[in-house]
């Protein structure tokens, strides 16, 4: 009987751990499609000042909220990128441009990520909510702050 028991909980036990690979594999995979979002269309259309790319990876409506400079910010995202594409972008400013992603939370079809944008004399650091609609990682929501450095 002892014997029984114990294949039973060792059975029960190797199915949780294989339960808990799968979702990490799949956060893993989920994450690398963030990440490449990210890094592929948001970071490269700020830093190339490329609205086509940059408006592609925004769910229509979104909205951009925060403070630059202690003021408030708010913006739909067809404003933001109305100022993206009137502004010199930084690549043309010869200015140094650093996008970094410092954390990616995923759960389920929703994620987080939170990176850190040095451009001009800004230290941005950007909250961009994301949610997986058909198949693809959009952000739904950007919050930004300048940080003092």
């Amino acid at each position: 009987m002892k014997t029984i028991l114990l294949t039973a909980f060792m059975l029960w036990s190797f199915q949780g751990i294989k339960a808990q690979n799968t979702i990490k594999m799949e956060n893993q995979t989920e994450i690398a499609a963030i990440r490449d979002a990210v890094e592929n269309y948001y970071f490269k259309g700020i830093y190339e000042g490329d609205v086509l790319l940059l408006g592609s990876i925004f769910y229509p409506g979104s909205f951009v909220f925060g403070d630059v400079k202690g003021q408030p910010y708010f913006k739909t995202v067809d404003l933001y990128l109305d100022g993206v594409k009137n502004r010199q972008s930084p690549k043309d400013s010869g200015k140094p441009f650093k996008g970094e992603i410092l954390n990616i939370k995923v759960v389920n079809s929703i994620a987080v990520a939170e990176l850190n944008v040095k451009m001009y004399d800004f230290n941005y650091r950007d909250f961009l909510s994301f949610h997986k609609i058909n198949g693809k990682w959009l952000i739904v929501n950007k919050m930004l702050t300048d940080l003092s450095e």
